[in-house]
């Protein structure tokens, strides 16, 4: 099986509850058809009765459950939970009601946060900052995470590299321009993801321009600081740095630039030193060598709640819910 098919055969072995709250749009109706018919996910779709029939229209999402901010029972208690969440913040009853009947991702995040949904998947029709706004005020970062962000999982066919090409790279999303600290992080995280999606060790390469020293440099010297608060964060993980892409997955290009490193030439997980890098590395393999890229997935939320491109597909919306339920389940 490829690794979107094992995803979707561990998504339906435990069934999770996942919120699509972008109700407005096409895409997320077939979607929601295709989860429904394959079983990875029990769904809830936000929004009034009268208007999801209506957006809808032609889709059989019959076994999804509807909810309307307007008439549920629950919503009472998650406006109470929104006050008291954001009351430092001068968050009032009216606005956080105001807030929960008109933007439906703010709904979808309080259903997570209150436990009636195990995770949420948006951002067809949204901005990530607008997806992840909520996130951030409403479940915050998970604990012993120091920042959320975002990875892609890359499926290269035909490709005896990785974990039989399958990738993680990291950050191709989200953190700009990460300090040395951050980008630590980041490949802990990373490595946390791909452990739990793949089931495989992750192998962690920290990527540079350079590798072991051929160059001088600040930007060389920023991953040689983050390798090193990366071993310290986690020492138990196959984690190297500083290494240049060639290093770190070709074997016998690792054997030769970096003799000894127990990453170099078998890498799965990629942390780029900054956004351009990563960005333009995941479109590169994307359309060049034709991957799949799930993404932008995100890691170090309190829940698992997934930012889509808003150029995806429907199939797209598909795949990252099975990989969200996933998620949920290793929570």
């Amino acid at each position: 099986m490829g690794f979107i098919d094992e995803i979707k055969a561990r998504a339906k072995a435990d069934k999770k509850t996942i919120v699509l709250p972008e109700t407005e749009d096409a895409r997320t109706y077939k979607a929601a058809e295709a989860v429904l018919k394959e079983g990875t996910a029990d769904l809830i779709l936000v929004g009034s009765k009268e208007e999801i029939e209506k957006n809808g229209a032609g889709y059989d999402i019959s076994g999804a459950t509807v909810v309307d901010p307007a008439t549920s029972d629950k919503t009472d208690a998650y406006i109470a939970k929104l006050v008291e969440l954001r009351q430092k913040k001068g968050m009032t009853e009216e606005q956080a009601r105001e807030i929960l009947l008109t933007n439906y991702l703010y709904y979808g995040v309080m259903m997570v946060k209150m436990g009636d949904a195990d995770g949420m998947v948006s951002g067809a029709c949204h901005s990530t900052a607008d997806t992840l706004r909520p996130c951030l005020q409403i479940l915050k970062t998970k604990p012993g995470t120091k920042l959320v962000s975002a990875f892609f999982v890359m499926v290269v066919p035909d490709c005896d590299m990785g974990a039989d090409g399958t990738f993680i790279f990291g950050d191709s999303g989200l953190e700009q321009n990460p300090d040395p600290e951050k980008l630590a992080n980041i490949a802990v995280s990373s490595a946390e993801s791909f452990r739990t999606l793949t089931g495989k060790e992750p192998i962690v390469a920290m990527l540079s321009h350079s590798t072991k020293g051929s160059a001088k440099h600040a930007d060389v010297d920023k991953v040689v600081e983050a390798t090193q608060i990366a071993k310290e964060l986690a020492p138990e993980l196959k984690l190297d740095g500083e290494l240049q892409l060639d290093a770190a997955i070709v074997p016998s290009v690792g054997e030769s630039k970096a003799p000894g490193s127990p990453v170099a030439g078998h890498a799965n997980v990629l942390i780029f030193p900054d956004l351009d890098a990563g960005n333009i590395g995941y479109k590169l393999v994307q359309r060049l060598a034709k991957a799949e890229a799930y993404g932008p997935l995100t890691q170090g939320i309190a829940a698992p709640v997934n930012d889509l491109s808003r150029g995806c597909s429907a199939e797209d919306i598909e795949g990252v819910v099975a990989i969200t339920a996933v998620q949920a389940q290793a929570q």
